[in-house]
């Protein structure tokens, strides 16, 4: 299906900086992390919003590593699309370019955040939901 993903030419910098700021870890969590926090946003998107391919490239494994097929499914399943669609890796991309500007920009609102401490907020803010 897909082999690689590119982001936007805007946020290779933004990922090398959050990766660094946030200190998480590999620039492939915050480009996860990214994907994540843009779907649960509840923002969907047309395949029409990509934006250019010029920034920083993972392939399917490091972006995802054995964790794909969850990808995968918060994808079909937020789209209502089969796991074949030809899309599933605009989609990826979107999320991806969409979460690391909504976090960039949240950072840039907080800069004494670290990554521990956006992390907590965020998971807290998700349980309350729940609650």
């Amino acid at each position: 299906m897909f082999t690689h993903i590119k982001t936007s030419k805007i946020n290779k910098h933004v990922v090398t900086e959050l990766s660094r700021k946030l200190n998480l870890g590999t620039e492939n969590i915050i480009s996860r992390i990214a994907l994540a926090y843009s779907v649960s946003k509840g923002r969907r998107f047309s395949v029409l919003d990509i934006k250019d391919s010029q920034g920083k490239e993972y392939s399917k494994n490091v972006l995802f590593g054995n964790n794909y097929p969850f990808y995968l499914a918060l994808i079909c399943t937020y789209y209502g699309i089969h796991k074949t669609d030809r899309d599933i890796p605009k989609y990826f991309k979107i999320h991806i370019d969409d979460g690391l500007e909504l976090i960039n920009q949240e950072m840039l609102d907080n800069p004494n955040l670290n990554g521990f401490d956006y992390i907590i907020d965020k998971v807290e803010a998700g349980l309350k939901e729940f609650g």
